[in-house]
């Protein structure tokens, strides 16, 4: 991660190069303890090498240089470790060069600012820098007596300041690499538990959808059978006891599927016995139409049922068949009370047709039974399960009733 390329060459944002690091790309926020014990090996080095340089010289103008320059190279060494402004390590790395080239006392620190400079920076910054480090030691070489030849100084001076650029780099790519793969596993774990919860989202709503289409269906139902009670209190005795059982055994149903939803949604998958829930019900059939027009018979609706075809039909078909039915009769009963219903599938080769159609809403007498308004999602939620199937449904008012028509394709 480097700076823009409109910035100077020697002025480039450090990169990233510890798992410390900024995620902005900044060079590595450097713990305060760690600052002072660098900072105190650096000055107890360049104190040695001040020392060693003084006491090669006779004293003088010289050893007065040695010494300035001593202090200044520990001055201008906080910089290396400096996030304010950013390019502050560069710039001390460039001092601490010039320096060198007054004196041996700073090489401690300059050889330091060149390992800081090619591991918070990119190539192009940190190899400038080792060069003007080199070049320092070249300068101070040529006018100040070494202990070595010139010539091997240069080569010894040129080795030390490619090992320091290379080991930099070299930790700088590590670095990198480490912090790139400790990303990775937090993105994943990240993606994961994103996937998680939209599964769990996912199944909830399906869950919902499921139990709207199911309570809906049998409350209304309830409703209508309750209501007929309450509007035929004369009726047989046989009849009025029917009834009561089929409302008993309803809300005994709807109550269950109650508990189960309600177990399923309070879940979050982590707390004990999560795993070990109750297996779902079993998915109903286009042999399961029969009990819904029975149940829609008992409950005093007038609902003519014609089947026709023997096709096997694929189970997500069937189910989305079974859904059609129950939501047109629940439908009739709400909107249409008293009026017949007409009820057709036909399971042919490679589709399923249903329709649903009554002949639209009776005028009834004040306190006569209904089952209330639905809330309008019913025929929504309906629509994208055989949108799913890559089906078509049609819902529409012809005149004096209303036509709920559904096309479910299937690969034969």
């Amino acid at each position: 991660m480097t700076a823009p390329t409109d910035c100077p060459p020697l002025l480039r944002r450090p990169v990233l190069a510890t798992a410390a690091a900024r995620r902005d790309g900044t060079h590595p926020l450097v713990p305060g303890w760690a600052f002072a014990v660098a900072w105190l090996a650096v000055a107890a080095l360049t104190v040695l090498a001040t020392a060693g340089v003084v006491g090669q010289d006779a004293p003088g103008a010289r050893a007065w240089l040695d010494v300035g320059t001593a202090v200044l190279a520990l001055a201008v060494l906080p910089l290396l470790w400096s996030r304010s402004p950013r390019d502050a390590p560069v710039l001390g790395a460039l001092v601490l060069a010039a320096l060198v080239a007054c004196s041996g006392a700073a090489t401690p620190a300059s050889t330091v600012a060149t390992l800081q400079v090619a591991r918070w920076y990119p190539l192009r910054t940190a190899l400038p820098v080792a060069v003007a480090g080199s070049v320092g030691h070249a300068v101070q070489a040529v006018w100040r007596p070494q202990a070595l030849p010139l010539g091997w100084w240069l080569l010894c001076d040129l080795a030390v300041h490619a090992a320091l650029l290379g080991w930099g780099l070299y930790r700088q790519s590590r670095a990198q690499v480490l912090w790139s793969l400790r990303d990775r596993a937090r993105r994943a774990e990240t993606e994961q538990e994103r996937r998680v919860a939209e599964a769990r989202v996912a199944e909830r709503t399906r869950i919902a959808r499921e139990m709207h289409d199911t309570l809906a269906h049998r409350l209304s139902l309830l409703a209508a059978t309750a209501g007929a009670l309450e509007y035929r209190p004369d009726a047989d005795p046989a009849q009025l006891a029917r009834a009561a059982s089929l409302v008993r055994a309803g809300v005994s149903a709807a109550l269950d599927d109650l508990r189960d939803v309600v177990r399923v949604l309070r879940s979050d998958g982590a707390e004990p016995g999560a795993g070990t829930r109750a297996a779902p019900a079993p998915q109903p059939t286009l042999d399961d139409v029969d009990r819904l027009v029975a149940e829609s018979r008992d409950a005093g609706g007038d609902v003519d049922y014609v089947r026709s075809g023997s096709a096997v039909v694929p189970r997500a078909v069937e189910v989305a068949a079974f859904r059609v039915v129950q939501e047109g009769l629940t439908n009739a009963r709400r909107h249409a009370p008293g009026s017949p219903v007409t009820v057709r599938v036909t399971a042919a080769t490679g589709e399923v047709r249903v329709t649903v159609s009554d002949a639209g809403p009776r005028l009834v007498a004040v306190g006569a039974p209904t089952s209330g308004d639905g809330s309008g999602t019913g025929l929504v939620g309906l629509r994208e399960r055989v949108d799913l199937l890559g089906g078509s449904l049609d819902a529409r008012d012809r005149g004096a009733g209303f036509v709920l028509d559904a096309r479910l394709p299937w690969d034969a």
